[in-house]
């Protein structure tokens, strides 16, 4: 059994408490970014978890084609701007501008919510159009 030194508990503490810093400066309006890169992955990892909800809901509904691609783009696209423009009010220029914001994570996003209104839609309503077909 290999024993932990104290340094690396505390280490590990460290990144656990800036982590929840972190979060919690995502979740309060106007907070204070003092680092570039923590912002940016919170619009990451916020994306990824949208994506994969509207992919659920657009599984589930079902929407289908060109229509549902262009709607996850604004949708997604829309909320990151509104949440980095209207909650939490950061400053473009620091970010290279709104679009380096906007893009931040998108094709990761966009992935993820084909997966998932994949998986979704074939299992909702597959059976129903295989059998519409036979008939």
């Amino acid at each position: 059994m290999v024993a932990k030194s104290p340094n690396s508990e505390k280490m590990a503490k460290s990144k656990q408490s800036h982590i929840a810093s972190v979060w919690n400066r995502a979740i309060k309006p106007n907070s204070e970014w003092t680092e570039k890169d923590d912002f940016l992955d919170v619009v990451y990892w916020a994306r990824q978890v949208l994506s994969i909800l509207i992919g659920i809901v657009m599984g589930i509904i079902p929407l289908k084609g060109f229509i549902a691609l262009a709607l996850f783009a604004l949708i997604n696209c829309g909320a990151v701007y509104l949440y980095s423009t209207s909650f939490q009010n950061i400053d473009e220029d620091a970010y290279g501008g709104m679009w380096e914001v906007v893009k931040e994570g998108f094709m990761t996003s966009f992935a993820c919510f084909l997966v998932t209104w994949i998986i979704f839609y074939t299992g909702i309503h597959f059976d129903s159009v295989v059998i519409e077909k036979s008939l």
